[in-house]
C-alpha cells in the first residue's frame, strides 16, 4: 500500500516563520485578542489540464458527474493549462474557437487559478490551411496569431508556453508541416525570438515559458543561445511524461539542477505516471505505441500513488522549481489514451488522487489555527508560502507569506 512518509529533504525554502503584529485603526497593538488563521492558497503552482471541462465551460455539459469531477479538480489544483493547438483552435482560417477557450479561462480564473495557454507556436497539430500556404507567409500568420491570442486573453490568461519543442522543430519528420519548414529556414533561436518578442509586445506582464521534452544538452545549448541573444525567457518548461516508468528522484533532481544554472524558474510542465502496464522501454517515440486498450490496473494504481508522492516531494524539494503541471485528470482525455489520470471513468478516486491531496492539502497545508495575541499584539505563524486569512476580533484581513524565513507582517483591523 502507498503511504505518505516524510523525506530527508528540507522544505525550508517553501516556508515562512511570520510574526503577525495585530493593530487597531489607531495603530496601537491589540493585546490578548483572539486570532484565527486559515490558509487560502499556495504560491507554488500545482496544476493540471482543464481539457475535461471545455464543454462544461460553454454550458454543454452540466451533468452531475462533470460537476463532481470539477469539484475534485478545484479541491486539489490552483493552476490550469488550456489547449491552444492551432489545428484545433482554428481549424478554419479566421474562425478561432475563442468563445469556448475564453469561457474556460474565465471559469478557472474565477476560482483563483493561474491559467496558462499551451502553446502559441508548435509544429504539431497544425491546420491544413496553414500547411497549404507558401512558407514565406507562415511567419506572418504565426506572428499575427501570437498577437491575437496574447492580446485577446490578457488579464485572463497571463501565462503562455510561447513556443513548444524547439529542439526537434526544424528536423521533425513524423508529419509534414509548414512550421517545421519555417524553423528549418530561420533556425531555432530565431523561432524562439519571434514567439517571445511578439508575445512580450502584446502583453508585457505575461509570463512566457520555453517548453520542451528534450532535456538533454541540446536543450541546454538552445537556452544558452537564447539568453545570449537577449531573449526574455521567464521560465524554463521541462516535460516529464513517464509512460515507460518513473524516472526516479536522482534523475529528476539531476535535471532540475542542470537547468537551474540558468537562474530562471523551472516549470515541470507535462508530468505523467501510468497506473497500468508500462510502455515497453524499446519505444523511442512514445507516439509509436499503439494499443487497442490500455487499462488501469489495481497493481498499477498502487504503484502510481507511491510514485506520485515521490515525484512531488522530489520536485518541491528543489528551490528552483516553481510549478508542477500533471498532464491529465482522467484517462478519458489523456495523451495516447494512457491510464495516467487520477480519477477513474466512474468518478472514483485512484489512490494517486488521495495521495497527492494528502500532500498539497495535508502535509503542505496549514490547518486552521487559533490563539491570542501577546502583550505586544503579536501572533506567531509558520506556514507554506501563500495567502492566509487572519481573523482578529471577528475582522478578517488577507495576508501573503511571500518569502521564506523570518518575516514580520502588520495586520490592521477594525
Amino acid at each position: 500500500m502507498w503511504q505518505v512518509t516524510s523525506r530527508q529533504t528540507s522544505f525550508g525554502h517553501r516556508v515562512a516563520q511570520a510574526t503577525l503584529v495585530c493593530v487597531g485603526p489607531d495603530g496601537q497593538p491589540l493585546t490578548g485578542r483572539p486570532v484565527r488563521v486559515e490558509q487560502v492558497s499556495h504560491d507554488f503552482l500545482f496544476g493540471n489540464t482543464g481539457f475535461d471541462f471545455m464543454n462544461h465551460a460553454i454550458g454543454l455539459d452540466d451533468s452531475e458527474a462533470t460537476l463532481r469531477l470539477l469539484n475534485d479538480y478545484l479541491d486539489l489544483y490552483n493552476a490550469t493549462t488550456l489547449p491552444f493547438y492551432l489545428g484545433r483552435y482554428e481549424p478554419r482560417r479566421g474562425e478561432p474557437d475563442a468563445e469556448c477557450l475564453m469561457a474556460a479561462a474565465r471559469l478557472f480564473q474565477a476560482q483563483g487559478h493561474v491559467v496558462k495557454g499551451h502553446p502559441l507556436v508548435w509544429h504539431t497539430v497544425t491546420p491544413q490551411w496553414l500547411n497549404s500556404l507558401p512558407v514565406g507567409e507562415v511567419e506572418q500568420v504565426l506572428r499575427e496569431r501570437i498577437r491575437r491570442e496574447v492580446t485577446g486573453y490578457a488579464s485572463v490568461i497571463d501565462m503562455w508556453d510561447a513556443i513548444n519543442e524547439v529542439v526537434i522543430m526544424p528536423v521533425f519528420e513524423a508529419e509534414e508541416n509548414n512550421v517545421t519548414k519555417l524553423a528549418y529556414l530561420k533556425g531555432r533561436i530565431a523561432m524562439v525570438r519571434m514567439a517571445f518578442e511578439e508575445a512580450r509586445a502584446a502583453n508585457p506582464q505575461a509570463t512566457l515559458v520555453l517548453n520542451d521534452f528534450d532535456l538533454t544538452s541540446a536543450y541546454e545549448c538552445l537556452i544558452e543561445g537564447c539568453l545570449e541573444a537577449g531573449i526574455g525567457i521567464d521560465a524554463i518548461g521541462l516535460q516529464t511524461h513517464m509512460h515507460q516508468g518513473f524516472r526516479g528522484a536522482p534523475q529528476l533532481l539531476d535535471k532540475a539542477e542542470k537547468f537551474a544554472r540558468f537562474g530562471l524558474p523551472l516549470h515541470f510542465t507535462e508530468s505523467s505516471l501510468v497506473s497500468g502496464q508500462l510502455m515497453p522501454p524499446e519505444i523511442v517515440d512514445l507516439n509509436d505505441y499503439q494499443v487497442d486498450q490500455w487499462p488501469s490496473t489495481p497493481e498499477g494504481e498502487e504503484r502510481q500513488a507511491a510514485e506520485m508522492v515521490d515525484l512531488y516531494t522530489t520536485l518541491v524539494s528543489h528551490p528552483a522549481v516553481k510549478a508542477i503541471v500533471y498532464w491529465g485528470l482522467t484517462d478519458r482525455t489523456a495523451w495516447l489514451h494512457a491510464p495516467i489520470g487520477l480519477i477513474r471513468d466512474d468518478g472514483s478516486h485512484k489512490p494517486s488522487y488521495d495521495a497527492l491531496k494528502s500532500l498539497i492539502k495535508g502535509d503542505w497545508w496549514l490547518p486552521a489555527s487559533e490563539g491570542a495575541t501577546d502583550e505586544s499584539g503579536r501572533f506567531g505563524l509558520t506556514g507554506w508560502l501563500g495567502t492566509y486569512d487572519v481573523t482578529v476580533n471577528g475582522a478578517t484581513q488577507r495576508v501573503h507569506l511571500a518569502s521564506p524565513g523570518d518575516v514580520t507582517i502588520t495586520v490592521q483591523v477594525g
